[in-house]
């Protein structure tokens, strides 16, 4: 075949539906629970938006994002994440004016130019939340808890929660200065990214997965050991939390997260498995954020996970997925006479709420084995001779059982069924 899914991409065939109407209806209910608000956002923005939040010495900036200019000669990006566009979206429409916190969450499509591997894609999509406007530690206790519990409520349950605090504006100078001075007398033993990583963006020196770099970032300043005393009371209380919560966890002290826009507290969640595409669930504060895009100061905490890793996730683990019984009925006919009893019916079905489909044009056995290869429930059969006896014949397909019903009743035997 000539067409393909573009390289990084995927089609979500209807078997997989399953899977995400089971994630989506879980985000959903357990977001509200926590009184977040569902928000959308458009696919593309202002590439400034990105360089200014993202930062544009990451690599997302760099070398990943899906950046093209518009026929107005503005310079556009596809969203590479989803909190950037999340927080122009609170400062554009006034919501800083609104009773703070502002709660949002959703559920939409990214982009990146990142190289294909098992649980990455150019074309991804994530769950995600952002509180902005409230500074306290409890924030960020309810924040990783929602995205701990959301994955509990799923079946995941073999997860590791890894914390740690970056500090702030006031206390990671001295930090990134103590970090930049170590790299200096290793330069000749890291990698060629790290090696441009140390002037550009040094907290992503420990984010490196490359073999040669995990001796130099296991000897390497911690940031916990340099936070001012505002940020060390505000770690100390979300491990207090955490812990009245019954959450385990474990400090990271090489946990960074790759963005510039974070601060304070980052976290990720993952399975008790190695490699970088294994975390499902990432996140932390980003108290400047607002500033850096417009607005005015505004504290922000957040997460975004991977839809598509919580279902490898969900297969890993063979978690068994509830397949609700649609309850649909096939109509059956034969013959352009029954054919119209069945289109009649089945409008009527769909109009009272039920759901109803029509059998191909082809003979009865056809049919019926189009019925299984869907998963009708029912099957009303109708043809000329039941017609002139004035009855349908309705198979259930789980039992075999099959009845004749009089066609001024039909409707009313079938509508029963969702108890309609």
């Amino acid at each position: 075949m000539r067409f393909q899914t573009p390289r990084g991409t995927k089609d979500i065939l209807p078997e997989e539906q399953i899977y995400w109407h089971l994630i989506e209806s879980t985000a959903t209910k357990m977001a509200k629970s926590y009184g977040y608000s569902k928000i959308d956002t458009p696919i593309f923005e202002d590439t400034d938006l990105f360089s200014r939040s993202v930062g544009d010495s990451t690599d997302i900036l760099e070398k990943e994002t899906y950046t093209f200019v518009d026929r107005g000669g503005d310079s556009l990006t596809l969203r590479p994440e989803g909190t950037a566009s999340v927080a122009r979206a609170y400062v554009q429409n006034g919501m800083h004016n609104q009773p703070q916190p502002i709660k949002l969450y959703y559920i939409f499509q990214n982009f990146r130019y990142e190289r294909p591997q098992a649980g990455r894609y150019r074309a991804f999509n994530q769950f995600g939340v952002e509180a902005f406007g409230e500074s306290d530690h409890y924030i960020d206790s309810e924040i990783i808890e929602l995205a701990w519990r959301f994955l509990i409520a799923l079946g995941i349950n073999d997860l590791v929660l890894s914390i740690n605090s970056i500090g702030c504006i006031d206390c990671r100078p001295e930090y990134t200065s103590n970090l930049k001075s170590y790299y200096s007398n290793h330069r000749n033993s890291i990698c060629n990214d790290c090696d441009r990583r140390v002037d550009k963006n040094p907290l992503r020196l420990l984010d490196c997965k490359n073999d040669p770099c995990q001796s130099i970032i296991s000897d390497a300043p911690k940031s916990v050991k340099y936070l001012c005393k505002n940020c060390e009371t505000h770690f100390i209380a979300i491990k207090t939390n955490l812990d009245l919560l019954h959450i385990p966890f474990h400090i990271d002290n090489c946990l960074v997260r790759g963005l510039d826009y974070y601060s304070k507290t980052v976290f990720e969640i993952a399975p008790p498995t190695s490699g970088r595409t294994s975390v499902i669930a990432g996140g932390g504060r980003y108290d400047g954020l607002i500033e850096q895009i417009g607005g005015s100061y505004t504290p922000g905490i957040g997460f975004a996970m991977g839809i598509e890793r919580i279902i490898d996730n969900l297969k890993r683990l063979n978690i068994p997925i509830e397949k609700k019984d649609p309850k649909c009925i096939l109509l059956a006919y034969m013959g352009e006479i029954s054919k119209t009893h069945a289109i009649k019916i089945a409008s009527l079905i769909r109009q009272s709420g039920g759901s109803a489909v029509l059998g191909p044009s082809r003979g009865l056995k056809s049919q019926m084995k189009y019925a299984s290869s869907i998963d009708a429930s029912y099957v009303v059969i109708i043809g000329d001779q039941e017609i002139e006896k004035g009855v349908y014949k309705i198979k259930n397909l789980s039992t075999s059982e099959q009845i004749e019903i009089s066609i001024d009743k039909a409707v009313d035997y079938l509508l029963n069924i969702w108890d309609l």
